[in-house]
């Protein structure tokens, strides 16, 4: 059974995070913090401008809400370090964490630790990047996932594109890690709506999640395909990468490029005409939607987790 959930559910005052630090802690000074719920918030790479967002939006969230539960804030140096992620999951069960929150790096090395935090009690939700489906059917447990369809996402962004393209033209695809499901089901979007529109995707490589990678391999793609039309980058980060390539290629205009995420410094650049398009998925408010279900668990107001469909919304310079 899978619900939806309207943005304006949460209303999330959103701030901008600077800090560089793996691990924090939002928690009320009034009341005893021992008889609220502890959740354990686990994201990717801080250093990623949408998981910042996701933590401000989280912190937020926790002081509108000080006297339901204490929340502390978890994130890793970069998407890669997943050794990093599974010590994190560990040391919040230890630190007697109620419920984990986690937007995992990948989509099947982090379900082993999960399932045993489960088996010690604590509620665990998947947000942002899902869970492998096959592995958690073989380690036997249910975690809900609480985000958006990124297939659907992704489609909107490459069939807004695809508009913009003639049929036979030529594009090139960045994809994101690709053991992660989100990675996989935005490069399966863009391809559907690239195949739909009669568009050649003549070069399809992982530039993981990452900005200078991206900035890499876009350069390298331009000088190899120089009659290439757009770069389709599966996140904002990369976007901000290819955007620089085609710059630096003398390209501007004449390359379009798109992402996903609606981070700032994208809003910006599709203002200023230099990215075409992206996708928003709330991520001020995916941590949030996250812990609304964790909470409901943990208080005993349901006992059947199901998946939780989130927005997701195609952003251009019209909607901006």
């Amino acid at each position: 059974m899978r619900h939806f959930l309207l943005p304006i559910l949460f209303a999330v005052a959103v701030a901008g995070c600077s800090s560089k630090s793996d691990t924090s802690t939002a928690q009320s000074n009034s009341g005893d913090t021992n008889e609220r719920p502890k959740v354990a918030l686990i994201m990717k790479s801080l250093a990623n401008e949408f998981f910042s967002t996701m933590a401000e939006g989280a912190k937020t969230h926790q002081s509108q809400h000080a006297d339901e539960y204490e929340l502390i804030v978890n994130g890793i140096k970069d998407e890669r370090d997943l050794s990093r992620q599974v010590a994190l999951v560990d040391e919040m069960v230890a630190a007697g964490a109620d419920a984990i929150v986690i937007a995992p790096a990948d989509s099947k090395a982090l379900v082993p630790s999960l399932r045993k935090a489960i088996n010690k009690g604590v509620v665990v939700i998947n947000i942002d990047n899902q869970l492998d489906a096959e592995v958690l059917a073989s380690e036997g447990v249910t975690i809900p996932f609480v985000g958006p369809d990124n297939k659907a996402g992704a489609k909107q962004v490459g069939d807004y594109l695809a508009g913009k393209l003639a049929a036979g033209d030529k594009v090139a695809i960045l994809e994101g890690i690709r053991t992660s499901f989100n990675a996989q089901q935005r490069l399966a979007g863009f391809e559907a709506s690239m195949k739909a529109a009669g568009v050649e995707i003549v070069s399809s490589q992982s530039a993981e999640w990452e900005m200078a990678k991206a900035n890499s391999i876009a350069a390298s793609i331009l000088s190899e395909h120089p009659d290439i039309k757009a770069i389709l980058a599966a996140n904002d980060s990369m976007a901000l990468g290819a955007i620089a390539a085609v710059k630096s290629a003398g390209k501007t205009g004449e390359v379009l490029v798109v992402g996903f995420d609606n981070i700032s410094a994208v809003q910006q650049a599709i203002r200023d005409g230099k990215i075409l398009a992206t996708a928003d998925q709330y991520g001020d408010k995916l941590a949030v939607f996250g812990i609304e279900t964790a909470l409901q668990l943990v208080n005993g107001k349901t006992d059947q987790p199901s998946d939780v469909e989130t927005p997701v919304d195609l952003v251009t310079a019209e909607t901006l």
